[in-house]
């Protein structure tokens, strides 16, 4: 089986575990690569992003921080923007991604600054 089909059967079997036990609540999903990161919460039943940060953002890339600290500062800034929206409640959809460094980085940051899931 190729590489890419193990990922994406992995992305769909951790998408429908999380929706099945997650009604009424935002999807927080999580993309990352070498050098970025970007996350941001999705309503599901309109199918439209709701709130969005990313490390490709000018102010953002102004400061040259490690990759590790700069998922703290995204979980930061989307908790901040979801605030705003009055979202509190969502669920952590972390792709085909373990959830390690960076992205448990990320999680850990959201939940400090407001989010519940």
């Amino acid at each position: 089986m190729a590489k890419l089909d193990r990922n994406k059967k992995r992305i769909i079997r951790n998408r429908n575990k999380l929706k099945r036990n997650s009604t009424g609540r935002y999807r927080i999903t999580v993309a990352k690569s070498l050098k970025n990161i970007s996350a941001q919460i999705i309503d599901d039943k309109i199918n439209k992003t709701i709130v969005s940060a990313s490390s490709q953002e000018k102010d953002l890339k102004k400061n040259k921080q490690n990759k590790v600290n700069l998922s703290t500062l995204i979980g930061e800034i989307l908790a901040k923007r979801a605030a705003e929206k009055k979202i509190d409640k969502v669920y952590f959809d972390r792709g085909g991604y373990k959830y390690h460094g960076r992205i448990k980085a990320l999680a850990d940051s959201l939940r400090k600054n407001g989010l519940n899931f």
